[in-house]
């Protein structure tokens, strides 16, 4: 018998809850309900869950406070659902810790397809996959090679490093201040515009149409997201 993936819903509002747990259930997941932040970290210590959807807005505490926290002490993947639909706290979330941000109100099919990407990744993660595929582009972490139908691409470092941080999180977006931590981890914080530079040249390379990107995805203000399979 497979074991069901486990979800925990962490909302105050039963409503949403209840809405949350119908689309869950009729997708065959698990699912664990918290109210507030205290019972949030007890669900987690006990029900040890593969996702998390946390709602910022806790009677109780912060959901922002929540995030490093529950980052620290499980393995759950989280995803933010959220009313806030500020930039500054999508980035905070994210750079925080978080692995996906969904704002209210939200389409329940979108919810099921971002429980989905970050599952692949926990898999990915686990399974130690070393090969994603987007459109038409190949990238094998593993050999540090890009190809496009085939034939390889010819990348700078730079530019391989921050497509080896978006296809480590297939179809999760990335922050800006996390792909240059990563690209420019000595004074990634001047280099923004940098970034945006890089980028048109990586969509030069890899996009068929780079004025309609397919593979790489921007989250205006926010940062980029590698669309994972057929680049649609």
């Amino acid at each position: 018998m497979t074991t069901r993936h486990k979800v925990l819903i962490i909302d105050d509002e039963p409503q949403i809850r209840r809405l949350i747990h119908a689309a869950l259930a009729r997708a065959d997941y698990a699912t664990v309900e918290a109210a507030n932040a205290r019972e949030a970290l007890e669900k987690l210590r006990e029900e040890r869950p593969d996702i998390s959807l946390l709602d910022l807005g806790l009677p109780d505490r912060d959901g922002l406070e929540l995030v490093p926290l529950i980052k620290r002490d499980s393995d759950t993947s989280l995803i933010v659902i959220s009313a806030r639909d500020a930039t500054e706290q999508k980035v905070a979330a994210l750079d925080l810790g978080a692995d996906d941000y969904l704002t209210k109100p939200f389409d329940t099919d979108e919810m099921l397809a971002r429980v989905r990407v970050a599952l692949r990744n926990r898999m990915t993660k686990d399974g130690g996959v070393s090969a994603v595929r987007a459109g038409n582009v190949m990238i094998d972490l593993m050999a540090r090679i890009v190809t496009k139908e085939g034939q390889e691409v010819h990348l700078t470092p730079k530019e391989y490093g921050v497509l080896a941080q978006l296809a480590k999180y297939p179809g999760r977006v990335i922050t800006h201040q996390q792909i240059m931590a990563h690209v420019w981890p000595h004074e990634h914080a001047h280099h923004v515009e940098y970034l945006r530079v890089l980028v048109r040249t990586l969509r030069q390379k890899l996009e068929d149409d780079p004025q309609r990107p397919r593979i790489i995805a921007n989250e205006l203000g926010i940062g980029y997201r590698l669309k994972e399979g057929d680049g649609g």
